[in-house]
């Protein structure tokens, strides 16, 4: 295999691992110039997968929120980023590792996603400086 070819099964990967199906809409929230460009690109190559910013205001499937320490209060944002979820819809809340600027500690997360009324599923390593938590809403909410 040659190395472009392993570098897109690398990035297929990437976005298998969180779960971006084809024909789906994600929303990108706090994007920056320190997110993981190859993640963005990974996603963006999937079939029919719509990356859209911000300032989308229609349902999405999966919201990709870049969040830093220094960003504010995690819970306002993820209470924000429910809204525009479909039933079924999750967030990947995208963290930098321990040892990166801006890391947010695992119990920071544990405590806010609670509050915002979400339920953490998963966590895994989404990109060579990121960390990534899923979080879907209770399904007695949906």
């Amino acid at each position: 295999m040659s190395a472009t070819a392993g570098q897109a099964q690398d990035q297929r990967g990437q976005a298998e691992r969180l779960g971006i199906k084809p024909g789906q809409v994600v929303q990108e929230i706090g994007y920056d110039d320190d997110c993981d460009e190859d993640l963005r690109d990974a996603i963006g190559d999937v079939d029919n997968v719509e990356l859209v910013g911000e300032d989308y205001d229609d349902v999405v499937d999966v919201v990709l929120l870049w969040w830093r320490d220094e960003d504010g209060d995690l819970v306002d944002a993820l209470v924000d980023a429910v809204s525009p979820l479909t039933d079924g819809g999750y967030i990947w809340l995208l963290t930098p590792k321990a040892g990166r600027a801006g890391h947010v500690e695992p119990s920071d997360i544990g405590e806010a996603a609670p509050t915002a009324g979400l339920s953490q599923t998963s966590s895994i390593s989404a990109a060579r400086d990121w960390s990534g938590s899923r979080l879907v809403a209770p399904r007695a909410r949906r």
